[in-house]
């Protein structure tokens, strides 16, 4: 691999960590892929040194050595990540960090003069791993369907701040670890839940890692909505008027999700 050659030479092999919605598993769309590239520390210490955005020099650096391997790919470095983007629509956003002792890495910030970034990806994945384990595989399903309600519905939350609330949400619910003909509760109950969170908070903290996750206005309220939208399904659904639950529920998670 050229970035290997290029900051190992024949050593060793560096290690690449996919990071994001990816990393956890819980993305319903493989069009964006998000990479951090681990370096050695004396390429840090290198640019660390530099007098003026060491952090920009180190990004161009690693974009073009991409470049080499991707000539007639669409390649560009934009503050934080060597994006790359092919023709078949699936974007890679690839970021050189460096490994702390705590596994968490920093990574360049080329804009405002340059500066670094901290991320703790690794703790975060486990944290899900270990909650879609003990849930019998429920957790990233469920953060799927939240991604298909954001998507359908135009609500502002990130990956990493919908995985915490499922993460946490899952933690001590009754039947977390109930089979998919509980789905529709699942899903009532979590929109409940979510209804009920602060989103004019700051932010609040990370599964796994607890860094900051900054908070966006508005979820709750669509939130409060997709629960009464879950009611109305469930209630629909038990009375025999299955066209109106799956509209509700469609509703909710848009047309291309099934129907429970």
């Amino acid at each position: 691999m050229a970035l290997d050659n290029y900051y190992y030479g024949s050593e060793q092999r560096g290690t690449i960590v996919k990071v994001g919605s990816i990393g956890r598993q819980t993305d319903i769309h493989a069009s964006d892929i998000d990479i951090i590239y681990k370096i050695p520390k004396s390429t840090y210490d290198r640019y660390n040194a530099y007098s003026g955005n060491g952090q920009q020099a180190m990004l161009y650096a690693f974009r073009d050595v991409i470049c080499g391997v991707y000539s007639r790919t669409y390649i560009k470095a934009d503050g934080l990540v060597a994006a790359v983007k092919f023709t078949d629509n699936i974007d890679f956003e690839l970021m050189p960090g460096l490994m702390k002792d705590d596994n968490s890495f920093t990574f360049p910030i080329s804009n405002a003069g340059g500066s670094w970034g901290r991320t703790h990806p690794i703790p975060e994945i486990a944290a899900m791993n270990a909650r879609h384990t003990e849930t019998k595989r429920n957790a990233r399903k469920l953060a799927r369907m939240v991604r298909a309600w954001k998507e359908t519905n135009g609500v502002n939350m990130g990956g990493l701040l919908i995985d915490t609330y499922v993460y946490r949400f899952l933690e001590n619910y009754q039947y977390k670890e109930n089979s998919y003909y509980y789905y529709d509760w699942i899903a009532r109950d979590f929109f409940e839940y979510l209804s009920k969170q602060n989103d004019e908070a700051s932010y609040i903290y990370a599964l796994g890692s607890s860094q900051y996750i900054y908070l966006s206005r508005g979820f709750v309220y669509k939130a409060k909505n997709a629960y009464k939208h879950a009611l109305d399904a469930i209630e629909a659904y038990d009375k025999e008027f299955y066209w109106t639950s799956k509209n509700h529920w469609q509703s909710i998670f848009g047309n291309k999700f099934p129907a429970f």
